[in-house]
């Protein structure tokens, strides 16, 4: 394999292009771009060392909190911390250890999930192009981690394989989810765990899934599991069409007019009624 291997990942999908990683014990910098998302991992004999991609999706703060490493004030400080002192160029990471926040292993832990969630979601692109750069390194001040490139390939196909199937219960991640309404005299006898309620806690009648997703502590392909679990339980359902401000004004002004229309209804008829009365006592 020389040292200007590129392609379109129409001719050579990406599990393919990290197996070509493996077997030759290559060593650089893959990057992989599809519009404007580019993501650069890097290998050392084959091996993934590390994952960048500029759109952070991964966070490593939020990952801290997700796994109660750190609290959100922790890290809210952190970042504070972060930002009026930047000509320091300390990462996040650094500066939680600064803080005694978290140890290096915490750090070493996050940053391998971070890479592995990255190489993860690689596995659906469907197209784009890549170019491996031989001999090319993070930067120094990156923590690197050791992952088998075939496991991290064989997860990934796993999870898109469940995403696959996902999608046959969830087909329209923009639809906005509601709970669904007991019937008159219905009692539910309800168990689920603490997870499940995290994501049932989530479904509001205004999140669609994609916010769900993004909203949620647990990862992705977890909380869609979740999700379409409790769908199939019955539990949750999707909105038809979510309510717009014209829609609910709407729906003021046909009510507003229906009191009216029972108010004037009611007085007529307490009139007729007086009226009545007031004959008979005349007559």
């Amino acid at each position: 394999m020389d040292l200007d291997l590129q392609g379109n990942i129409e001719r050579f999908t990406l599990p393919e292009i990290f197996q070509l990683m493996s077997v030759g014990r290559k060593t650089g910098t893959l990057g992989i771009q599809r519009d404007d998302n580019i993501v650069m991992v890097y290998f050392q004999k084959g091996s993934v060392i590390y994952g960048y991609g500029p759109r952070k999706t991964y966070h490593i703060g939020r990952m801290l909190v997700e796994n109660g490493r750190i609290s959100p004030e922790q890290l809210d400080e952190s970042i504070s911390f972060q930002a009026e002192n930047q000509s320091d160029g300390k990462r996040l990471g650094q500066i939680l250890i600064e803080k005694q926040y978290i140890d290096r292993a915490d750090l070493e832990g996050v940053i391998r999930r971070q890479v592995e969630e990255l190489i993860f979601s690689l596995m659906s692109w469907d197209r784009g192009s890549f170019k491996f750069y031989e001999n090319q390194f993070p930067t120094e001040e990156e923590i690197t981690v050791n992952l088998s490139t075939e496991n991290v390939v064989l997860e990934g196909m796993r999870r898109l394989d469940e995403m696959t199937r996902l999608k046959d219960y969830l087909p329209d991640f923009s639809m906005v989810y509601q709970l669904t309404p007991s019937e008159p005299g219905q009692k539910r006898d309800i168990s689920l765990e603490p997870e499940e309620w995290n994501v049932l806690a989530l479904v509001d009648g205004h999140r669609d899934v994609n916010e769900i997703v993004t909203a949620s502590r647990l990862e992705s392909i977890e909380t869609l599991k979740h999700l379409a679990s409790l769908q199939l339980a019955g539990l949750v359902c999707p909105v038809d069409k979510p309510a717009t401000d014209g829609d609910r004004l709407e729906g003021m002004a046909d009510r507003l007019s229906q009191l009216i229309e029972d108010f004037l209804t009611d007085r007529v008829g307490q009139t007729m009624n007086e009226t009545k009365d007031s004959a008979k006592a005349d007559g």
